[in-house]
């Protein structure tokens, strides 16, 4: 197959912008142009995307039901329900889950987390999962990574007393499950200005709203967290573009400089202690390790390891996920052997 580029050269207008970009693309030409070419014609805006800031972030409140979702969760929390934190076993719902537990987990203590079994419960909200929140004595359940179609099981969860926020970032169909609150960029005349949020963002979009209602000025509790976000949107290859750029950016910095326990075990079996770790070492060595869990037994070994609060426990739980990714590249091998001779 054979291609014909098509080159469009720069209008004079065009060439005008470029011109105005190169103070802030070390006086280069051809930056200057691939970011015009990206739709950033102003110096801000190129700056912006050269060194993004936390300032960049848009307000939570701006995505549909975020109110609903913080007022059921701050009434939750006033009652002294009790809580649960759902999301999927692959590397976006873990890191989501473990991020919304970490956050939460510093003011307040009633609430627990719970990851489906890839072979027994499949993918999404089970209905297994919504028996043990009633057996459990649990009044609400924040998923996150899934749920947008889970609209039977979340049926099935309302008329017995328990009520779901879903965030997620999956596009919605038509029918939406009975939520109190659905966080979602993706959803229906959503006006928000980042569409391409990962399940994880979206959690930290939460607890960004909800640190914000209850006047929570620790900044660094929640900004800690990004390392978390930084791997979501790696491993689940959504668009480093706007918003996703600036978490990426901030999240990468604390990957190099004080990651997360769990994390930072699964650097030391990587062997990229004291490496300047890239977003291509996120998706070909950190994420693969943190999805074998889910993969190979069960997703919610990654949370445990993803919040462990000591370093020695956090190694040895990474030893264990490093060996599922071993032996899911070992059976990878052996079905693709199989597979060739036939």
């Amino acid at each position: 197959m054979t291609y014909k580029w098509n080159y469009q050269p720069l209008t004079l207008q065009q060439r005008q912008e470029a011109d105005e970009l190169l103070p802030a693309c070390g006086q280069l030409f051809p930056i200057a142009e691939v970011l015009l070419r990206r739709g950033i014609n102003t110096r801000r805006g190129a700056e912006r995307f050269f060194v993004p800031a936390i300032a960049d972030l848009h307000d939570p409140f701006l995505m549909p039901d975020m109110n609903k979702a913080v007022e059921r969760l701050n009434k939750a929390m006033g009652a002294k329900q009790r809580i649960m934190i759902y999301g999927d076993y692959d590397v976006d719902g873990t890191t989501a889950v473990a991020l919304v537990y970490k956050y939460l987990q510093n003011y307040y203590s009633n609430v627990e987390y719970y990851i489906p079994t890839r072979y027994e419960e499949g993918y999404g909200i089970s209905r297994k999962s919504i028996d043990y929140a009633l057996e459990n004595d649990i009044r609400l359940v924040i998923v996150l990574d899934c749920g947008i179609k889970a609209i039977e099981e979340i049926r099935y969860a309302k008329e017995h007393g328990i009520d779901f926020i879903i965030c997620d970032h999956h596009v919605p169909d038509e029918e939406l499950p009975p939520a109190v609150a659905i966080l979602n960029p993706k959803m229906p005349g959503s006006t928000y200005p980042c569409q391409h949020l990962s399940g994880c963002g979206v959690g930290f979009k939460f607890m960004q709203a909800f640190a914000l209602s209850n006047g929570l000025t620790n900044h660094n509790e929640l900004e800690s967290l990004l390392d978390l976000v930084a791997v979501s949107i790696a491993a689940d290859i959504v668009p480093i573009v706007d918003e996703n750029r600036v978490m990426a950016y901030h999240g990468l910095r604390r990957l190099n400089s004080n990651p997360n326990l769990g994390l930072r075990s699964i650097i030391r079996l990587c062997k990229l202690t004291n490496k300047d770790i890239t977003i291509s070492d996120v998706i070909f060595k950190i994420g693969p390790r943190i999805n074998a869990s889910g993969r190979m037994q069960s997703g919610i070994e990654a949370v445990d390891l993803l919040v462990c609060r000591d370093l020695h426990d956090a190694y040895e739980k990474g030893k264990a996920i490093d060996q599922y990714n071993k032996d899911r590249k070992e059976l990878d091998k052996r079905i693709t052997e199989e597979a060739n001779r036939l």
